[in-house]
């Protein structure tokens, strides 16, 4: 799309309308970022205004509702900010990346060991089971309570030194099997814009993403050295593919069909176990091995002792010249994306804040989500870190403190919560206050609450 220098020039607006994020709209070029990605005005009121109008309702305590159509001080009406979420045209994708990216080049100079900086990804549900006609919606299965309902799946890669998160990438996937989706891609959309293509994604498999985020990730600067996943993305097929441009370390899962040679012989994870010689006593690692992978590479698998009926979880990295210890306060940092959405959702108003059913609609509004928890996290960090405010402290303080490996093995244990969701004497309600007592615990600890 072509921009002409009139639509740059509306592009701006009262700072005292931007609130306590002005300055860091002003300094990011939030403005310039819009134009970049082809948000523009075409009548009425400009992008950034309407962007801000959205992006200040979570940290003034009002929905959609109370803070636009009841609120007649904001000087838009609601159709002004519905057309603006909802235009197929607008390439959220573009915007996300360089919000984060430009936040990412401003945290990285705060940093001295590079080392520290893991890529992560994961999925969460975007529930709207109270929904019928929002389109692509579909029957998706939530892993943590491991029941089905309506909605998306939330697929991010984000990005951590283990202090800071920033989301880099999303999509919100419907189903790829056609029986699964309730509603199919509005047949009026244009097939040359950025929303078509979003709609062409969302019902493809969740695998067929994770490369072409990494490798658009490294390729605007991000440095990290490992991408950390969860046992869900842990197939030898996709640990292939991913190995080419980063190395992995991820949970894995016993499946009957993924194998590791050990000795000449293919096995199944909890035969490999079964071969190796354990650690006795309270051994933080029990066993460790390297196996050949099916493409023919090696990696390491580690056994670590949990509380699940079977009495270990297994890691494995494709880097295998790192210490066993190194592996589990790395795959710790994982941990960061779950603080992550449950910050999105229940503080950042994710799903609930404004009802859309256009499907550009949704997009939209998740990126203006993830830009808020973005700016949140860069404003955090200049928060508690002096070395923020000017080089003249940069030699005086030592890099935030990391978490150690004691935290790490306990944040795999935290992980490892799931499985009393499969206790059936168990109430879902008592189950979801033990996590929320967790994530409680885990706000504080990155100093996203105020408690």
């Amino acid at each position: 799309m072509h921009i002409t220098s009139t639509e740059y020039q509306n592009q701006t607006i009262n700072p005292e309308k931007l609130g306590i994020f002005g300055n860091y709209f002003s300094k990011l070029k939030v403005g310039s970022m819009l134009n970049n990605s082809g948000i523009v005005k075409t009548k009425g009121a400009s992008p950034l205004e309407l962007f801000t109008i959205v992006f200040n309702l979570a940290f003034i305590g009002k929905n959609f509702f109370q803070g636009v159509v009841r609120n007649k001080k904001v000087g838009v009406g609601k159709d002004a900010v519905y057309d603006f979420l909802n235009s197929p045209t607008y390439n959220w994708r573009r915007f996300t990346t360089l919000l984060s990216s430009r936040i990412y080049c401003i945290i990285k100079g705060l940093l001295d060991n590079s080392s520290e900086e893991v890529l992560i990804f994961d999925d969460s549900p975007y529930d709207r089971s109270r929904s019928k006609k929002v389109e692509l919606l579909s029957r998706v299965y939530d892993h943590a309570t491991h029941k089905y309902l309506k909605g998306f799946r939330l697929l991010t890669l984000g990005w951590s030194d283990g202090n800071s998160f920033l989301g880099i990438d999303f999509a919100l996937l419907s189903s790829a099997n056609k029986k699964n989706r309730y509603n199919e891609i509005n047949p009026d959309i244009d097939k040359r814009t950025c929303g078509y293509q979003r709609r062409k994604e969302a019902i493809t498999k969740s695998t067929m993403h994770l490369e072409p985020m990494v490798k658009k990730a490294l390729k605007i600067g991000i440095r990290a050295k490992y991408l950390v996943m969860d046992s869900w993305f842990s197939m030898p097929s996709v640990i292939s593919s991913l190995r080419k441009h980063i190395h992995i370390i991820c949970m894995l899962k016993d499946h009957p069909k993924w194998f590791y040679e050990y000795n000449g012989k293919r096995l199944r994870l909890s035969d490999l176990y079964g071969k190796l010689k354990k650690k006795r006593g309270k051994a933080k690692v029990k066993a460790s091995v390297l196996v050949r992978l099916p493409d023919g590479n090696k990696a390491r698998v580690i056994f670590v002792p949990c509380d699940k009926k079977r009495g270990w979880l297994a890691l494995l990295s494709t880097d295998i010249t790192i210490a066993d210890d190194e592996i589990i306060r790395l795959y710790g940092k994982r941990w960061d994306i779950e603080v992550f959405f449950k910050m999105c959702k229940q503080h950042l108003k994710l799903v609930k804040e404004i009802q859309i059913r256009n499907y550009d609609g949704l997009i939209g509004h998740t990126s203006l989500v993830m830009a808020r928890y973005n700016i949140l996290s860069l404003f955090q960090r200049k928060s508690v870190d002096q070395r923020s405010f000017g080089d003249l402290f940069r030699a005086c303080n030592e890099e935030l403190a990391n978490i150690t490996f004691l935290d790490a093995l306990t944040r795999i244990m935290q992980l490892a919560m799931a499985t009393l969701r499969k206790v059936h004497n168990l109430s879902e309600k008592i189950i979801n206050s033990m996590l929320d007592l967790i994530m409680g615990e885990a706000l504080v600890y990155f100093g996203l609450s105020n408690r």
